[in-house]
């Protein structure tokens, strides 16, 4: 495939600023979701997105630059909370790991949740590498600062395990109630920890609830034990000064949409989602939201360039249509070992499709 892509009008902070304002801008924005795929591109390991700030951050930064992506550099993991209570973690060893995964879990029978209390968030687990990212970005003169705060219910599986939790949630719910208040508490903490330690008004929060789909549990769980928590969560997060939160509703989740569109976002807030969710679907429910997605990231990793560009021009056409603002994503993290022709057809359908 032939790239011929289009020189930006705007860079990447006026674009944000523009976004934020909602007033015009010149093009579809693109987050990329890159994480691995940066240090990778830039020819470091997974394990050194992690535990390497410093390279992560100029890789995040470079691969940005490069391909023209809106997000600036964080950092982040699914399985926030196993570590952050007192369990351990593994680095991602093998070309099949992406990010860190629980090795052994604070809360190993019922008991544990009641012994169970919420860490210092300044020294907990992840937090001083997040931060220090995000010091990173303010040095570097970025407008915007992206702090990870991940969702309640999914910290909350993750202390005692997900297979474990969805257990007690039928067998034990007071259990996983409490497990539920110590993670909400947890991130509220992060929140304000986020607030303090930066311009509220820079920061956009981005957190995920992969654990909430409905390949896990039903929407009258989802209800009865997600969906107050989120909504607490979110509000604690607003009424720090935060103005932006995007939360990726990963996953199969369209049962859940109609307790999602309840949930508060900020003004305005952005929602991203798994390509399970059709993104006209999604605009229905979230009229006045930034919808963000949602190419597929298998295509993106296996396909050919020129499907990828297909799914891309797709996924432009039905969200440049939502009165709420769209930014084009993956709609997961972008594979790390995604052939780098597959990420530019990606951006040749943006050039192609996506001016305004």
């Amino acid at each position: 495939m032939e790239i011929n892509i289009k020189k930006d009008k705007m860079t990447k902070d006026e674009r944000w600023g523009a976004i934020l304002q909602r007033k015009p801008v010149d093009r579809v924005p693109v987050w990329g979701w890159t994480l691995g795929f940066a240090v990778v591109n830039y020819g470091l390991s997974i394990v050194d997105f992690y535990n390497d700030p410093k390279n992560s951050y100029k890789a995040q930064m470079r691969t940005a630059e490069k391909f023209g992506f809106q997000e600036t550099p964080y950092t982040g993991y699914a399985q926030v909370g196993g570590w952050e209570f007192g369990g351990k973690i593994k680095w991602p060893s093998s070309e099949f790991m992406q990010a860190p995964v629980v090795e052994e879990f604070p809360v190993k029978i019922s008991d544990d949740a009641w012994r169970l209390r919420v860490p210092d968030v300044k020294k907990a687990g992840i937090v001083p590498i997040l931060m220090e990212i995000a010091k990173l970005v303010d040095q570097g003169g970025s407008k915007y600062i992206i702090g990870f705060v991940q969702g309640p219910f999914t910290t909350a599986t993750n202390l005692p395990g997900t297979d474990k939790f969805i257990k007690w949630m039928l067998k034990k719910p007071d259990v996983v109630h409490q497990l539920l208040r110590l993670s909400t508490d947890f991130q509220s903490e992060l929140a304000r920890y986020w607030a303090n330690s930066f311009d509220a008004e820079r920061l956009i929060i981005l957190g995920a609830e992969p654990a909430a789909s409905n390949q896990l549990i039903s929407p009258s769980h989802f209800e009865k034990f997600a969906f107050p928590y989120i909504q607490e969560l979110h509000e604690n997060i607003l009424s720090t000064g935060i103005k932006h939160i995007h939360m990726h509703i990963c996953g199969e989740q369209n049962q859940n949409l109609p307790y999602w569109s309840k949930i508060p976002y900020g003004d305005p807030g952005m929602v991203s989602f798994g390509h399970e969710v059709d993104l006209e679907i999604a605009s229905n429910y979230f009229p006045n939201t930034i919808i963000m997605g949602n190419v597929e990231p298998v295509i993106i990793q296996s396909g050919t360039p020129e499907q990828v560009y297909e799914a891309t021009k797709s996924c432009i056409e039905t969200g440049r249509k939502h009165s709420g603002g769209y930014i084009l994503s993956p709609g997961c993290e972008l594979p790390p070992m995604s052939p780098e022709e597959n990420v530019w057809a990606m951006m040749q359908a943006v050039s192609d499709f996506g001016w305004h």
